[in-house]
């Protein structure tokens, strides 16, 4: 496949992922957004529900996970999960145990999770760098600054 090929199919899971962040913000939580792709299809998506189901670990990621249902460890080596944004320390963990080998994340200028540690582990990271999913996050920190520090345990 070539690079242009590649970045097409990206943005098209991305564009899934950013309508699982949208879901969340109109439903009143936190526009992050995850989706699970194996053999070049969507088997799980989720939205941070942190707020709207009183969670503490329900982040996009771990949805979207939850969402895919039970695989066997052999099939999480073969999807990519995408997120809108960088996944924190949590969300990290849980691919990293599930041996997921790339994550394609949406933007990570309004927050950066563990990637370094991540790639040392042996994933790949993509950063797409989209401005939608940046402006998205920047919008929702400046009118919610409590509930972000709260969704990143600071």
């Amino acid at each position: 496949m070539t690079a242009k090929i590649v970045k097409s199919a990206h943005i098209k899971f991305m564009e899934e992922a950013l309508r699982q962040a949208k879901i969340s913000l109109r439903n009143g939580g936190i526009p992050i957004g995850s989706v699970l792709v194996k053999n070049g299809r969507i088997i799980g998506r989720g939205h941070n529900k942190r707020i709207q189901k009183n969670s503490s670990i329900l982040h996009a990621e771990m949805d979207c996970l939850n969402c895919a249902g039970r695989l066997r460890a052999s099939e999480y080596k073969k999807c990519v999960i995408y997120s809108t944004l960088s996944p924190c320390d949590m969300c990290t963990g849980a691919i990293l145990l599930y041996k997921i080998p790339t994550i394609v994340i949406g933007e990570n200028k309004t927050f950066k999770g563990p990637e370094n540690y991540s790639k040392k582990r042996g994933v790949e990271i993509i950063n797409l760098n989209l401005k939608e999913c940046r402006d998205i996050m920047k919008s929702f920190i400046k009118k919610n600054p409590l509930l972000w520090n709260e969704d990143i345990a600071k």
